[in-house]
């Protein structure tokens, strides 16, 4: 985390990480963001909606991470990388979603997915 706190220019307060299976992971889709279908990861920060990024105004970024552990491990074997390394991964595409990214376009998945292998090399 401290690797993405310094590449980021934020810093991170409570972040607290939820592992579910796939019927809770579409449950949380369907109740927050009314998608129905398996995902990997949610990602809710607590942020004001004042605030674009709570680091801006010196105050830590607080969140939830909903982890969906099976389907992290089917990604790893499509992958074909380790389930350890798929799991790291996906927690770092959470702290940048806290961080302000989004992914719902091919040009900013692009940018997530460098910034993502960035920070995995470290």
């Amino acid at each position: 985390m401290d690797s993405i706190q310094d590449g980021e220019n934020v810093t991170f307060g409570f972040i607290e990480i939820v592992y579910v299976n796939e019927d809770e992971i579409v449950k949380v889709n369907q109740d927050h963001l009314g998608r129905d279908y398996i995902t990997d990861i949610i990602t809710f920060t607590y942020s004001s909606e004042d605030d674009e990024f709570n680091a801006l105004d010196g105050t830590d970024i607080d969140g939830t991470i909903y982890m969906c552990a099976p389907r992290i491990i089917e990604q790893s074997k499509e992958l074909n990388v380790s389930v350890k390394q798929e799991f790291k991964r996906i927690f770092i595409h959470g702290l940048l979603h806290l961080c302000g990214y989004d992914d719902n376009t091919y040009e900013l998945k692009k940018v997530m997915t460098s910034k993502e292998n960035a920070y995995l090399s470290e």
